[in-house]
């Protein structure tokens, strides 16, 4: 008996192998992200193999950003139902700052997390090797810090992305050889959008240039600052936990700044990062994080620095305290 086409079989073991790794129980409620794209009608078809292990069910998200989305999430959600998969279409409104990718990820992502099924299920996302690549083109060129380099992760709960070791083609192919109808959005081809010419212009331009296998390498350059960056974040949880204090401050502690300053600079910014977040800073730039941290490594008595949110950060009596202008 011959089994499934080659490419079928690898997405259907990819999707298997992180559910694996994730530790993810059968039994399980999975949901599953679909646009009617390639990557994710591959992965939607892959996971409804399983659902005999675990219940599955497909959610389809409609920007309402072109005219007739209404009716193609209608059609996507028609193709997953004839995989087997019940699916519902969560209609988002795409409002806010950072241009209208940003605003569209967030409207997208706050939904699928709203449609989980439970509080367990991880919700499988059809990001492949080429979108990865294209993640770690953006943060090197906006120059976004080793975490945005280090791209997409395979986990982040609820976040499971179990194609990213596979590529855009084999997505196709897969659907190809099981007679699924795919939707090639308007918008992954429309220049208007910076991710658009990376992968139709830049992309193929440094292929060309350094004779193939780009997008493969940046992948792995990714998979290992991903690793480096895990161990650092795992060397600053252990360092804020040693030079936390109890603060003067009624709701947030406080560092002993002589103590986080003998770690070396990376860990000191992580501390200080997941600190000031956590303390009601909205936003955190590179810039504002390397001023935070002149008060340890470059520390000449200089003033209190201002952070969004209305907070500042200061050093007194030889602690870092975050606090409101005027507080003492």
């Amino acid at each position: 008996m011959t089994g499934p086409p080659v490419t079928v079989a690898e997405v259907r073991t990819a999707v298997r192998r992180g559910l694996c790794e994730i530790d993810c129980r059968p039994g399980t409620p999975l949901l599953v992200a679909c646009s009617g794209g390639a990557d994710s009608l591959a992965l939607a078809a892959a996971a409804a193999q399983l659902s005999s292990r675990w219940p599955v069910s497909a959610a389809v998200v409609d920007h309402g950003l072109q005219e007739g989305s209404a009716q193609r999430a209608e059609a996507t959600a028609e193709v997953l139902a004839g995989l087997g998969l019940p699916a519902q279409v969560l209609r988002v409104c795409v409002t806010g700052a950072g241009g209208i990718e940003a605003a569209a990820r967030r409207a997208r992502y706050a939904a699928l997390r709203s449609a989980r099924p439970s509080q367990r299920s991880p919700v499988l996302l059809g990001h492949t090797l080429d979108d990865q690549a294209e993640t770690v083109l953006l943060g090197l060129g906006r120059g976004s810090g080793p975490r945005s380099i280090a791209g997409m992760a395979r986990y982040d709960p609820p976040w499971l992305r179990p194609l990213l070791g596979l590529r855009r083609a084999d997505t196709r192919a897969a659907c190809a050889a099981q007679g699924i109808e795919i939707w090639d959005d308007p918008h992954n081809s429309d220049p208007r959008f910076t991710r658009v010419r990376l992968r139709h212009e830049v992309l193929p331009l440094l292929e060309d240039v350094l004779a193939g296998g780009v997008a493969s390498a940046l992948a792995r350059t990714a998979a290992q600052l991903a690793e480096d960056c895990a161990a650092l974040d795992g060397m600053a949880e252990q360092a804020r936990a040693q030079v936390e204090v109890e603060p003067g401050h009624p709701t947030h502690p406080e560092l002993d700044a002589c103590a986080l300053a003998e770690h070396c600079a990376p860990v000191r910014r992580r501390v200080l990062r997941s600190w000031l977040l956590e303390g009601g800073v909205r936003e955190l730039s590179d810039a504002r994080l390397r001023l935070a941290d002149d008060l340890l490594g470059r520390w000449r008595g200089q003033g209190a620095i201002a952070m969004a949110g209305g907070l500042e950060l200061a050093r007194r009596h030889g602690r870092l305290v975050l606090r409101r202008p005027g507080e003492k």
